[in-house]
């Protein structure tokens, strides 16, 4: 018997094409997605499209290992991410009793510049009692600023200290990267701007440059305040005078300690009574003035009124005589 011929199937294509394709098209959806992101997310958007693109590309005509320099087998050296220092903020707070203000406040001041620092805010007050108390921020590089805040404790007694330090590392960071896209970002703008020929499209580019602009300013004055502050630490030195000590005393009232209360009443009531006239000597003297005006100006010109007229007593009645036992009347 002859045996027939063996055939052999035809070979499949690699499956290369539909995975560049499907790849592409989810690029292109990352893309049109992170269209309306800002230049920062869509940067990154763009980059990670790009990225894949090019492992597409890579798995398609040749192995992924040879992106970097086309040979195959040979990648390049991975790079370290590079160590970023640390952002520390440090503030503190000290109130020192001392004997003499001025020259404790002296050498806060000598201590602070010769670290290298300066006096920020200083303020001086004296409360009811005459003693003298002063406020004064120095402010002193964050290398000097364990030496500065023992030497300002040493000044006097202490009372109180309060001392904090944030880190502020990822804040500082995340400024230098927005300034980074941000820069990018304007610079792209302005490239635009110089190949826009239509009066819209120029006028919409500016309008874009001043916000971002604006943005890329307001980041610039952050991480500024964010230097002062990692650079410099803050110490809020408060320092009061030392309060005399008063001799004790006999609480129990003696004869001379009533003589002098009873002199005190006494002088305190005649103080009272000379007030008292001296309120009441204006409407006196006014009052005088009335009644003598009165009596020398207005009364004697006023009409006098007749004296009502008196009619003249008659004889008083006599008694008739009174007949006596004899029948004749009595001789009166």
């Amino acid at each position: 018997m002859r045996t027939p011929p063996r055939t052999t199937p035809p070979a499949r294509p690699a499956p290369t094409g539909r995975a560049l394709v499907g790849v592409l098209l989810a690029a292109s959806l990352a893309l049109a997605g992170c269209g309306g992101a800002d230049d920062a997310g869509g940067g990154s958007a763009k980059s990670a499209a790009d990225g894949a693109a090019r492992s597409a590309v890579d798995g398609a005509g040749r192995p992924a290992g040879t992106a970097g320099n086309g040979r195959a087998g040979e990648t390049g050296p991975a790079r370290a991410p590079k160590s970023v220092p640390s952002a520390v903020i440090r503030t503190a707070s000290l109130t020192v009793e001392v004997k003499d203000v001025p020259e404790a406040l002296d050498r806060a001041r000598t201590t602070a510049e010769g670290a290298g620092g300066y006096v920020g805010q200083e303020s001086t007050t004296r409360d009811p009692g005459g003693r003298e108390r002063t406020r004064v921020v120095l402010r002193v590089p964050t290398a000097r600023y364990d030496e500065v805040l023992t030497a300002l404790q040493g000044t006097g007694r202490l009372v109180e200290r309060t001392a904090k330090a944030v880190d502020v590392t990822d804040q500082v960071v995340d400024v230098d990267s927005r300034i980074r896209s941000q820069r990018a970002s304007v610079a792209r703008i302005r490239t635009l701007m110089d190949r826009a020929d239509k009066l819209s499209d120029v006028v919409t580019l500016e309008g874009e440059l001043s916000s971002r602009q604006a943005d890329l300013e307001a980041l610039l004055a952050r991480q500024a305040s964010l230097k002062d502050r990692t650079a410099l630490a803050t110490i809020t030195l408060s320092l009061s005078g030392t309060p005399a000590k008063k001799a004790a005393k006999d609480s129990t009232p003696g004869f001379v300690d009533a003589l002098s209360g009873g002199w005190h009443v006494l002088v305190t009531l005649l103080r009272w009574i000379a007030l008292a006239l001296g309120a009441a000597l204006p409407f006196g003297a006014l009052a005088a003035l009335l009644a003598a005006l009165w009596l020398r100006v207005v009364r004697p010109r006023l009409p006098r009124r007749p004296a009502p007229a008196t009619a003249a007593p008659g004889p008083l009645p006599s008694a008739p005589p009174v007949a006596d036992s004899s029948g004749e009347p009595g001789r009166g």
